[in-house]
């Protein structure tokens, strides 16, 4: 079955820091394009970061909080997440597509997981 399947979600004060996964299952990772996106309460859909081989990118909004990297043997990406604020509090979805092209264009990906909530709250 192919998939993906985030975990890693929870509830962290301001300033923590937490990691969230991204397994998949059915096909390989590598020859693909990973996105990390997220939806906060009342607001659309965004992208947050991206991972197309070893190159990386990043939302203006997380830059140098975030960090997306992958792990082919475990057939994993992760988004290690740094310096938490409130307004990252969202759902977090991470999403897969062919094209080896850098976007955040939602449309563009054709796989995604069910989410993992990740809170930020004192």
């Amino acid at each position: 079955q192919v998939q993906l399947v985030e975990s890693g979600g929870g509830l962290v004060q301001p300033g923590g820091s937490l990691r969230l996964s991204c397994a998949a299952s059915g096909f390989t990772l590598d020859s693909y394009t990973i996105g990390w996106f997220r939806q906060a309460p009342g607001k659309e859909r965004e992208g947050v970061s991206c991972i197309i081989g070893s190159s990386t990118y990043n939302a203006d909004s997380v830059k140098g909080r975030f960090t997306i990297s992958r792990d082919n043997a475990r057939n994993t990406v992760y988004l290690q997440m740094d310096s938490l604020k409130p307004e990252d509090t969202a759902v977090y979805y991470c999403a897969a597509k062919r094209s080896r092209v850098a976007t955040f264009v939602q449309s563009n990906y054709g796989l995604w997981g069910q989410g993992t909530q990740v809170t930020v709250s004192s």
